[in-house]
């Protein structure tokens, strides 16, 4: 076909689709960097600010098109209006998340910047050979500090042959302010995490199950359900915190991951316990969809006597004190689907710990799925009786240790017990101190 009827064709078409067109070959490559096309888009979606009103309006009109085209080298306006684009997209995001929730410490609308941003999540799967299967998500639930990523799909590749598998997040080349981000277009990946998949069944112990899946949990954040007697993929499900996802998931590259600026420690000479109090906690318990409690905890400290095999102690919720203990709303269960099958996973949830310094920076923050396990311990309380239940969560910057009683009469759990444990590198790390 002539180039003159390619040029027509490609004027009717959109910036995304004008983009795509230009990765076919090398002639669709040089005729989509057009300026007269370029400059007609530029044009419809950032109009002057002014106009200079001359007699001979349209000879004048013509003139200076021409010259915006000619004087400039191929894909000129296309380079602007991408620009364009981005700043714009870029200053949209940077007023919503300027508005800081004081429970959380956290952006008030993250859930509208991600919107905003084109944001969305991939999953890659990369078998032995190194082929990659991209799954896009399925579905999302937000919460107060996460949000919680579903894939499900009927045409999984076998588990058999995988070895790792990548979570990314994918922007837009090109994001428009108007409409959501199209999944055909030119999109950009920034890896957040990988995980290995081999032997997934032999090195990891199922964290729990119900009469069609198994559960399997990855570090961080991550949840494989497997098919019962099948050992097949049969959905993945990721829980990402709040803070710095947006960084996390847009300034990565497709093979390295985002780095988190280092916290810059403030010296103080004259508080003697200085890193040690004044701590707030904000906790989420739910199961994807529906939330179980939620609770911010104010004043949380620890004594230098308190401060043992390398960890500071926070006590936030504690067994003697009745009038702090927290009931369980509803069922505790992990919700899970498919294409076609639903279920829930009883005795798992994810759980959402936001940990504030005493300026309110956020201090320690991840999302992450856990399980309840039945105690040895009996009950001691004299206002509970009934089995003991346990959550363990552990990372390299701290642990959490949850203690829950079951009320056979009331049919609902109690946190009874609530406890942190910070990591003395991470503190010392962060105030620039010595414990």
């Amino acid at each position: 076909m002539p180039s003159e009827m390619l040029l027509k064709i490609f004027s009717y078409l959109d910036a995304v689709s004008l983009l795509c067109a230009g990765c076919v070959n090398k002639q669709f490559y040089d005729l989509a960097n057009d300026n007269g096309i370029w400059l007609k888009i530029y044009c419809s979606h950032f109009p002057p600010k002014r106009m200079i009103w001359k007699m001979n309006s349209e000879t004048e009109t013509v003139s200076l098109g021409c010259a915006a085209v000619q004087d400039r080298k191929p894909g000129y306006w296309k380079k602007e209006y991408i620009f364009r684009q981005i700043a714009a997209v870029k200053t949209r995001v940077m007023q919503l998340v300027k508005p800081v929730d004081p429970h959380t410490g956290l952006p008030c609308k993250n859930r509208e910047a991600i919107r905003a941003s084109g944001l969305s999540w991939v999953i890659v799967l990369k078998d032995k050979n190194g082929k990659e299967h991209v799954m896009e998500q399925a579905d999302l639930s937000f919460k107060d500090t996460s949000v919680t990523i579903f894939w499900y799909s009927t045409s999984w590749p076998c588990l058999s042959v995988l070895s790792t598998l990548e979570l990314c997040g994918v922007t837009p080349l090109l994001p428009e302010q108007n409409r959501a981000a199209s999944k055909n277009g030119p999109r950009r990946r920034s890896l957040i995490a990988k995980y290995s998949l081999s032997n997934l069944t032999k090195t990891n112990v199922a964290i729990g199950a119900d009469k069609l899946v198994q559960l399997f949990g990855l570090n961080p954040g991550l949840l494989l359900g497997l098919w019962k007697g099948k050992n097949e993929i049969a959905f993945v499900m990721a829980s990402l915190h709040y803070h710095q996802l947006l960084e996390r998931s847009t300034l990565g590259s497709a093979t390295v991951q985002y780095v988190l600026s280092p916290n810059k420690p403030v010296l103080d000479d004259v508080d003697p316990e200085y890193g040690l109090h004044d701590y707030s906690l904000h906790l989420d318990m739910h199961s994807g969809s529906h939330t179980c409690m939620c609770g911010t905890f104010k004043s949380l400290f620890c004594r230098k006597g308190d401060i043992q095999n390398g960890y500071l102690r926070l006590m936030v919720v504690s067994v003697k004190d009745n009038a702090k203990h927290l009931p369980i709303i509803g069922t505790v269960g992990l919700s899970w689907k498919t294409d076609v099958f639903k279920g829930n996973v009883k005795g798992c949830y994810l759980m959402d710990v936001t940990v504030l310094d005493e300026t309110q920076k956020p201090f320690w923050c991840f999302s992450a799925p856990v399980y309840m396990e039945l105690s040895s311990k009996t009950s001691g309380l004299y206002d509970y009786m009934g089995h003991i239940y346990t959550t363990e969560y552990a990372d390299s910057e701290g642990k959490v240790s949850v203690d829950l009683i079951w009320l056979e009469e009331t049919k609902e759990y109690y946190v009874v017990s609530l406890v942190l444990y910070i990591s003395t590198k991470k503190v010392n790390s962060w105030y620039g101190t010595n414990y």
